[in-house]
């Protein structure tokens, strides 16, 4: 089931292909569905770059689990569901909305892409020049 998702997704995102244009990072923990030998080289072999969380680590389930809290308590609780089918074919929704226009306390208060998007433009700015007098 894991490698059927994984294959749904990028034709998803990416159109009808089975190989990511690029590499990509997928993080999983720790679940054997994710680890056996078989999902970890099909997830390669469509060009991910395999990579788990630490066993008992605290921080990376504490993000997993405050994201599934707030993604719970902001949409899925918001909207009507009145069964799998309707939420389903809500998510690409609630996903760009979340990534778009959701603040983040985390991120002071902006969305992931405004963040990021303050992020990248900082990193290109000239450094101011420095003149003694």
């Amino acid at each position: 089931m894991v490698q059927d998702v994984l294959l749904e997704s990028i034709e998803k995102r990416f159109g009808d292909t089975s190989v990511l244009p690029r590499e990509l990072e997928w993080l999983t923990d720790n679940g054997s569905c994710y680890i056996a030998d078989e999902t970890r080289q099909f997830a390669r072999a469509l060009g991910f770059k395999v990579c788990t969380t630490p066993v008992r680590s605290p921080q990376s389930n504490g993000m997993a689990e405050a994201f599934v809290k707030t993604f719970k308590r902001d949409y899925v609780y918001m909207n009507d569901r009145p069964d799998a089918a309707t939420v389903m074919a809500q998510l690409a929704d609630w996903f760009e909305d979340y990534n778009n226009y959701h603040p983040h306390s985390g991120l002071k208060m902006m969305s992931p892409r405004e963040y990021r998007a303050i992020k990248v433009a900082s990193s290109f700015e000239p450094a101011q020049a420095h003149v003694n007098i």
